[in-house]
């Protein structure tokens, strides 16, 4: 017999809220755009609370970057899944939707390498780690929708590089018709070199 889920205690969900909105904030703003009275705030409490869940604003934006970073990536296989369900190529799917339109406009949902990945590596040593798994994830990820080739971890290095920063770059000329442009001319480049 399967044991019920336990139930998240207040401070549990407390908590969870304050990683969610500053999660957030963290895609929106970039990490010196986060301020704890601001996050705190915006979850519903009080600066005097923060404490009382984290150690320092650096340990609430690494549990930050990794929940951004869970999120975006189950939102993606969602969306993958969906089209993959009707006859598209996993690696198309997956290059479809992370430069797509939708993803373009979504800075505060979306990708946190993209959003981020000008910053990461200036960041402490805490966010760095954090900012690292972030990119390997990544990487893997483009690897799991490429087809078992010996070079694979090595295109799936390039096609991730590719697709993080076409998407920023196209986030600064906009979600026009400029910034769509940018994406449909990576698209059409790496479905044409990498799908078989």
């Amino acid at each position: 017999m399967d044991t019920p889920a336990r139930k998240p205690s207040k401070r549990e969900l407390t908590h969870d809220r304050i990683v969610d909105v500053a999660a957030r904030a963290l895609r929106r703003r970039g990490y010196e755009g986060v301020g704890v009275a601001e996050v705190m705030k915006e979850a519903g409490l009080t600066h005097g609370g923060f404490y009382a869940h984290f150690e320092s604003r650096d340990a609430m934006l690494a549990e930050a970057l990794a929940r951004a970073g869970q999120d975006s990536a189950a939102s993606m296989r969602e969306k993958i899944a969906a089209q993959v369900a009707r006859g598209t190529s996993p690696f198309r799917a997956f290059i479809e939707q992370y430069l797509s339109d939708s993803h373009l406009a979504d800075a505060d949902g979306g990708c946190p390498v993209a959003a981020l990945g000008s910053e990461m590596s200036r960041q402490p040593p805490e966010l760095l780690a954090v900012s690292a798994e972030r990119v390997r994830a990544m990487i893997d990820g483009v690897q799991r929708v490429l087809p078992p080739q010996d070079d694979a971890k090595a295109k799936a290095q390039v096609i991730a590089g590719t697709i993080v920063g076409t998407l920023q770059m196209a986030r600064v000329l906009g979600p026009n018709a400029q910034g769509r442009a940018m994406l449909s001319a990576a698209r059409k480049s790496l479905l044409s070199q990498y799908e078989v």
